[in-house]
């Protein structure tokens, strides 16, 4: 043991209004020298929905071009996801010296470039709030309602009778199911392989389902590993994407997207796009993230 690298660790709660609240998310400082199996290793041994990997480069590279993280869930590497992007973000403004009080940090992930803006958080938030641009929006499949109604647990009249279930990308696919209240979503049972059949060909792997809350407030679900998925920065872009294309949200108007009550973990996601000649584009997801937790782990 006396002998073996330890790694710099953190843990971070994103989307979070307070400490113990949104996405809990795992940092690794320092990632040189691990290849993708050892990444993998760790992100598995973190056992939470992903984890993050910093490999570092020089300071005046790393405030030019971006800092170079790789995403992994326990089971596999992501080309983008939001909460890991925003939350390492912030530990990165937080942690690295030429990046303190910065008012933006560039991100290099494998699906692009990533810029996160900063602002003074107020008062009474806890953590750092950032701001994210996502990539512009591409639109896929849209699926019956009638298939994805009988594989997520749904009445036929728990879905929107004018929005139709539909994939959309800023980066990682999802299927956006608009329902008609909070009441269905809340009853929302997935079948996870009749999902994953119904999925298969269309470029996602899991379904955000999405209800009007009212008073520019939506309510989301990711039914995730068995359970849900506390805030999936990703897919409320794609959401967002989603619900101007089709006129649920008027151009450039901040929603907030209310995720995670139904496992314990009540996250706050800010958002808004805007429509120019019928395409989308300015994509931004936002929240806070609070630091919980450092700690060291031993090389794999």
């Amino acid at each position: 043991m006396s002998n073996s690298r330890m790694l710099a660790w953190a843990q971070a709660d994103v989307f979070a209004e307070r400490r113990y609240e949104g996405n809990p998310l795992a940092i690794f400082a320092d990632a040189t020298g691990l290849s993708t199996e050892q990444m993998q290793s760790l992100a598995r041994e973190t056992n939470l929905s992903e984890t993050t990997f910093i490999l570092p480069a020089p300071p005046e590279d790393e405030l030019q071009n971006g800092v170079r993280v790789r995403i992994f869930t326990v089971e596999e590497e992501l080309p983008f996801a939001g909460h890991p992007t925003l939350g390492t973000a912030s530990w990165i403004r937080e942690h690295l010296p030429h990046f303190a009080h910065a008012e933006e940090v560039k991100l290099k992930l494998d699906a692009g470039i990533i810029p996160v803006r900063f602002r003074t958080s107020a008062l009474e938030e806890e953590g750092i709030h950032g701001e994210m641009r996502q990539r512009d929006p591409e639109f896929g499949a849209v699926l019956a309602r009638e298939s994805l109604r009988n594989a997520c647990g749904l009445a036929a009249d728990d879905l929107h009778t004018l929005l139709q279930p539909q994939v959309v990308s800023t980066g990682l696919p999802f299927c956006i199911l608009p329902l008609v209240s909070v009441e269905a979503l809340q009853r929302m049972c997935v079948n996870h392989s009749a999902l994953k059949e119904l999925l298969t060909g269309t470029g996602a792997k899991f379904v955000y389902a999405i209800a009007d809350a009212g008073e520019g407030k939506w309510r989301a679900r990711m039914p995730f590993n068995g359970s849900d998925d506390p805030a999936t920065g990703s897919a409320a872009g794609c959401c967002i994407s989603y619900l101007v294309k089709h006129g649920a949200v008027a151009s450039g108007q901040a929603v907030v997207i209310h995720q995670g009550q139904e496992v314990h973990r009540p996250s706050q996601l800010h958002v808004r796009a805007s429509l120019h000649d019928g395409k989308v584009n300015d994509v931004y997801v936002a929240g806070c993230t609070v630091f919980v937790a450092t700690g060291r782990f031993t090389h794999p």
